[in-house]
């Protein structure tokens, strides 16, 4: 089974991020059709896209074979001891498009939003723009521990012979920075949040980093062996409100909510310093379905093409 290519594309500069929601009077049958006619674009068009569905949604979609196991919803908010808290967001589909020149993201995703109404409305929109090459605006390098292209399919795709096999599972989340005071901290007090330098992003050492250092925090391991994850972070916003859209792509649903529980020190571990300094004001989970399984709901004239 073959995961959505479009996930680990690179060199694009211009993303949009939109989310849906089913309207009552849809059936499943629409449904299926509208996303593997935007899963199948022309490559004429000029961008990238992909596709992901709420997963209690794709369980009732997709045949058992395409449902990945132990995949739920984001459906309440995440909150530490102390009460800070991710936002629980969930939507029925979500799409990414990204592409080398806004204009043609812009009239992608303006088909996209025409051809799915009135069966799906459009309930969020986010441009996602890259800044200094790929450094968030915090001013540090992201995706810094991100496998390598040879790595990165067997991190976001299900493996061959299990249940859902080639989709991906994926977390979606806007982190807004509180700008104002993470400007007014020192270089040094930064690098100790992050846990890493902020000229060549090396990672501090383990005797220097604090354990509180988001570069600690979001560290999964098991067994000794660190799990990955495939990020394709963009920066969003303006001058006054911006800051990191997260999408974090995993075969393994459970290392990514790991990570977000380590975050909020659910695991008996400090918070993330870089809480204190970033909120997640959305947060959903979707599935990104193979490519066989986008296949299969194609109507029949574009199946003949």
């Amino acid at each position: 089974m073959t995961y959505q290519p479009a996930i680990t594309a690179q060199g694009t500069s211009d993303h949009l991020y939109l989310e849906f929601d089913l309207a009552n009077t849809t059936n499943h049958d629409q449904v299926r059709k509208l996303l593997a006619r935007v899963a199948n674009p022309p490559t004429t068009m000029g961008v990238n896209i992909v596709i992901g569905v709420r997963p209690s949604l794709w369980q009732e979609l997709a045949p058992a074979a395409h449902v990945p196991h132990n995949v739920h919803d984001f459906a309440e908010p995440m909150v530490a001891a102390d009460g800070y808290e991710m936002a629980a967001t969930q939507h029925d589909v979500w799409v990414w498009i990204a592409g080398p020149h806004r204009s043609h993201v812009f009239q992608a995703g303006k088909e996209i939003i025409t051809l799915w109404s009135p069966a799906m409305t459009l309930a969020s929109e986010t441009d996602g723009w890259v800044y200094q090459n790929n450094r968030d605006l915090t001013g540090f390098e992201d995706g810094t521990e991100n496998p390598g292209a040879l790595e990165a399919p067997g991190i976001v795709a299900i493996p061959d012979g299990e249940p859902g096999a080639g989709s991906s599972v994926l977390l979606y989340q806007l982190w807004q920075h509180l700008a104002t005071q993470w400007d007014d901290l020192s270089e040094k007090e930064q690098e100790d949040i992050i846990g890493r330098t902020k000229d060549d992003s090396e990672e501090l050492d383990d005797d220097v980093k604090p354990d509180s250092a988001h570069a600690a925090r979001t560290v999964v391991e098991v067994e000794g062996e660190e799990l990955s994850i495939f990020r394709h972070n963009t920066a969003y916003g303006g001058l006054q409100h911006h800051g990191t859209v997260f999408v974090g792509f995993s075969f393994d649903q459970w290392r990514t909510e790991e990570m977000l529980r380590r975050m909020l020190g659910l695991d008996g571990g400090p918070r993330d310093a870089l809480t204190y300094f970033s909120e997640a004001v959305t947060g959903a989970w979707y599935v990104c379905p193979s490519v066989e399984a986008l296949l299969e709901f194609l109507p029949d004239e574009e199946e003949d093409d």
